[in-house]
């Protein structure tokens, strides 16, 4: 196990507990940071290349992760970090995603859904369009931590950080 302990600045400590990782300690949020972020990084990455080059299964096989992130207790990605990259960097395993994470998923499958109609129906344009904007959410969550399902979704439910 890792021995030194840097800790995330107290603003990233708040988005990260935005996101649903409320009853963890700042040391604990500290030791899974780029766990948490791993599976954003993976997403943003094969996002960005589906809508770049408008292919539908690049596309289409995210779509089927992010519904997988919403059915299983982790999201796919998270379980090849946990079996097999956190043992390399000496890290702990990743607990479950947190609902606010889940409702994210909801939100990619479905955006994911329709940026594949409308490269498939040949509105090449929507399709870069609403599939950039995906790919510009999966890329600040990935590198900033805000996750706007998750403040969405906290502020339905009425979820104060």
């Amino acid at each position: 196990m890792d021995t030194t302990k840097k800790m995330l600045s107290p603003n990233r400590i708040k988005r990260l507990k935005i996101q649903g990782y409320c009853n963890m300690t700042d040391t604990r949020l500290s030791e899974l940071a780029f766990g948490n972020r791993f599976a954003y990084i993976l997403c943003s990455g094969v996002v960005g290349v589906g809508v770049l080059t408008a292919h539908i299964p690049i596309l289409g096989t995210m779509m089927v992760v992010a519904l997988f992130g919403v059915l299983l207790p982790n999201h796919p990605f998270d379980y090849i970090y946990n079996y097999g990259i956190r043992d390399l960097m000496g890290k702990p395993k990743l607990p479950r995603r947190s609902k606010q994470i889940k409702f994210a998923c909801i939100v990619a499958t479905i955006w994911l859904a329709i940026t594949i109609g409308l490269f498939h129906i040949g509105f090449a344009t929507g399709g870069y369009i609403v599939g950039g904007v995906l790919f510009s959410l999966t890329f600040i969550v990935s590198t900033t931590d805000i996750c706007v399902p998750s403040l969405i979704y906290n502020y339905w439910h009425k979820i104060k950080v």
